[in-house]
């Protein structure tokens, strides 16, 4: 691929896991500074219930709030109908974003789905979004490995993405949730689901760097044709499910392999790094972002 589009997740997946509340206010402020550094989608919040993910209780706040820009794609993630129904009552978000586990145990954990029954809510919100007219894609979680139930068959992974597909979703995405993927495996699934899938569905790959592989399996993603890549800015991230599941991979950290690698994205180093500096702030922390640490090259 010689053009990717970068999928920044840090408002919705990189806050959602932090204990300290992050305000509406510093919410709108990071999806601006993201705006600011030419991101043209942007996973904004997620549709759960408060008590269970707390950090995303505004999420009609953060909606309201939201710049209204006819070139920017805004998305927000639900886990069942009854989310899917919230985000439609914001008329904000340009696009729903379902998940779907790979795993029973994960899935009843996550969501309150097993896998049968969390495909079964996303077909009935895919065909309804269509015949809305509404954009809905899918996430298939834990497609690389599961907290609780270990390997995932990858023919497991391959079957659900096929159901999903019947109802024609504007694209189907693979998360290493807790971050256990290699290369060599992002590269085998990924070639699995294009051969079963075909050539016009898009794929997005939503990577974690618990283990240090995920810019290794962001690259092994992009030689295998994924069109877009989720990132967070300064890396943070995690899944409240499933333990030690630590940050996604830092969008300034992606970016710069991109650049060096001569791969057309449209967005701005610089201004991510100033952005994931900013976060270190409000979070009152050290971020995982290395770019952060060492700066860009050349200098």
């Amino acid at each position: 691929m010689d053009r990717v589009t970068v999928m920044e997740v840090s408002p919705r997946d990189g806050l959602q896991n932090e204990d300290a509340l992050v305000s509406t206010q510093d919410k709108l402020e990071l999806i601006d500074r993201a705006l600011a550094a030419g991101c043209k989608r942007i996973e904004v919040t997620s549709f759960v219930h408060p008590g269970r993910v707390p950090q995303m209780a505004d999420a009609e706040a953060v909606c309201a709030g939201l710049p209204q820009r006819g070139d920017v794609t805004y998305t927000g993630l639900v886990l069942n109908e009854r989310g899917y129904q919230r985000l439609l009552a914001t008329e904000r978000l340009d696009e729903t974003g379902l998940v779907v586990p790979a795993s029973d145990t994960f899935g009843e954990r996550n969501q309150g789905l097993n896998v049968a029954d969390a495909v079964a809510m996303a077909r009935r919100v895919l065909k309804d979004a269509r015949q809305r007219g509404h954009r809905a894609q899918a996430t298939i979680a834990v497609a690389f490995g599961c907290p609780f139930e270990g390997e995932v068959d990858a023919q497991r992974v391959v079957r659900i993405a096929c159901e999903l597909a019947e109802e024609a979703p504007v694209e189907i995405a693979l998360a290493d949730t807790i971050g256990v993927a290699v290369p060599m495996q992002v590269a085998d699934l990924f070639a699995r689901l294009r051969e079963a899938l075909g050539p016009d569905m898009p794929l997005r790959a939503h990577l974690h760097d618990t283990r240090n592989t995920g810019i290794a399996n962001a690259y092994a993603a992009l030689q295998a044709g994924v069109a877009t890549l989720d990132a967070s800015i300064g890396g943070v991230g995690g899944c409240p499910f499933a333990p030690n599941a630590s940050g996604n991979i830092a969008t300034e950290d992606l970016v710069y392999m991109l650049d060096r690698g001569g791969v057309t994205h449209d967005v701005a180093l610089e201004t991510l790094i100033d952005a994931a500096g900013w976060l270190e702030g409000v979070l009152g922390k050290k971020v995982p972002s290395m770019l952060l640490k060492a700066g860009p090259f050349p200098g």
